[in-house]
Formats: structure tokens, C-alpha cells, sequence
């Protein structure tokens, strides 16, 4: 009834807008108070949709990430093998005669066996006995060839044994593989011989199995024990024995 009769004022009473809006104003409370709720689960909804899309954006994003991280470090990967792959075309400009790059396929899991294969084999012309040097120095030589791959016995091989000769002082030794510690020694130098840690090994050129002056080695330690008639003398040898992937095997002039 009250409502009848409050539409049936507004029709008939011209200045009822005054006396409307005076009564909205207790009606309000009620009317916050009644939207409140929906208000409040709208608001939820919201809050809960955006903490689910960030969730979602910060997973995402991670996942870029680490995608990014992968393929950075292929770059770099890349442009490490780039970099070392011209250093062994710019030592292969100072070879005389023929030269090939080959990659290694495996290495020898034998204790105490640095050996390793390479994917190039008599199809290619490689032949036993050819030296193999890396973008640092001299690697080894061939000693099994088969038609598409051969194996390379490493210069820190306790079979290996390279004539070598020191660069300061011309002093020639034969520098031999260590086996437990993966670097060579200098064979019967004696102790009073004029030799330095730091002094630099290269080919000597003797024997006729590797070319001369190719580097070797560098001298990392002298040990002069008295009960001991020759110097203990340990090379790091110069070419990256564990880490080179690509090697250049050389034609040595005289099989040229």
C-alpha cells in the first residue's frame, strides 16, 4: 500500500522529486549492503583469475627462459667449435703438402689406453704411421687404418714415445706417454742439462715419423733427485688431447 501510494504521489505532485531523494537516502545502506556479496565474489573472481593468469605468465616465462638459456649455450657452442675450426685451417696454411680434417668418432674406454678413431680411413688415403695434429700442436699418429675409420694413438700414450727438442735450448730428448697422469716425460735427460720449467718441446724431426717443428709440449716440472742418475721431467703436451673434436691429418713430405 505504502508503495501504491508513493507511485500515485509521484504521478500527482510535482515537487515528490525533492521528497524521493530524501527517502533514497536510508534506502542506500540497504542497497550497498545487498550488492556487497556480489561485489565481493566479483572482486574474488578477479583477483583469483589474475593470480592464475600470472601463475600461468610466470610459467611461461621460465619455460622462454630456459629455452633461451639452451640455445644461448648452443651459440656458444658453435662458436667455440667456429673459432677452433679456423685455428686448425690456419695451422693447417703452415703444413707442407696434403692435409685432411677428420672428426673423432670414439675414444679407446681401455684403463691406461689413450687412444682414439677418427672418421676418415683408407678411402681417404690415411695411412699407418700418419701424424695427426689439432689446432695446438701435435695429437699422435695412426696406427690401424681401415677403409672408413682409423685409430690414433695419442702422444700421452705409455706406447708413444716422439723425438722432440727444446726451443731455448736446443737440447733433443725423446718425450714418452705417462699413463696415470695423462701427460708424457722426458726420457734419460740428464740432471746437469741445461732445461727450465716453462722451456717449450717441439718435433725434432728425427726418426722421420713426425715433421720438425711442430709444437709438443711444455715443460711443467724438473725433479733432480739425487739417488736418481736422470731428471724427472713431466711435458703438458700442447694439443687438447681431451677436449679436441676435429684433428688435421698431414701428408709428411716424404709420403707426399
Amino acid at each position: 500500500m505504502l508503495a501504491i501510494a508513493l507511485m500515485v504521489m509521484e504521478k500527482r505532485l510535482d515537487n515528490f522529486a525533492s521528497i524521493r531523494a530524501m527517502l533514497s537516502i536510508p534506502v542506500a545502506p540497504l542497497q550497498y549492503l545487498v550488492s556487497w556479496p556480489t561485489t565481493a565474489i566479483s572482486t574474488l573472481q578477479t583477483a583469483l583469475s589474475t593470480h592464475d593468469n600470472l601463475i600461468k605468465e610466470n610459467l611461461r616465462l621460465k619455460t622462454d627462459q630456459l629455452l633461451l638459456r639452451s640455445q644461448l649455450q648452443r651459440l656458444v657452442a658453435i662458436e667455440s667449435e667456429n673459432n677452433y675450426l679456423k685455428a686448425l685451417l690456419q695451422s693447417s696454411q703452415h703444413v707442407k703438402g696434403k692435409t685432411l680434417i677428420a672428426e673423432l668418432l670414439a675414444v679407446d674406454s681401455e684403463p691406461f689406453v689413450h687412444q682414439v678413431i677418427l672418421d676418415k680411413g683408407s678411402r681417404e688415403g690415411v695411412y699407418v704411421g700418419q701424424p695427426v695434429l689439432d689446432a695446438m700442436g701435435v695429437m699422435g699418429q695412426v696406427t690401424q687404418v681401415n677403409p672408413l675409420t682409423s685409430h690414433v694413438l695419442l702422444i700421452n700414450d705409455p706406447h708413444s714415445g716422439i723425438p722432440v727438442q727444446n726451443v731455448r735450448s736446443g737440447l733433443r730428448a725423446t718425450a714418452m706417454g705417462d699413463s696415470y697422469s695423462g701427460k708424457m716425460r722426458l726420457m734419460y735427460v740428464p740432471k746437469t742439462a741445461d732445461i727450465q720449467v716453462g722451456d717449450v718441446f717441439i718435433t725434432s724431426g728425427l726418426g722421420e715419423r713426425y715433421p720438425e717443428g711442430y709444437p709438443v709440449g711444455k715443460i711443467i716440472s724438473v725433479g733432480k733427485d739425487p739417488s736418481h742418475q736422470f731428471a724427472d721431467i713431466i711435458v703438458e703436451p700442447s694439443a687438447r688431447l681431451d677436449s679436441s673434436r676435429q684433428v688435421l691429418l698431414i701428408w709428411y713430405q716424404r709420403h707426399a
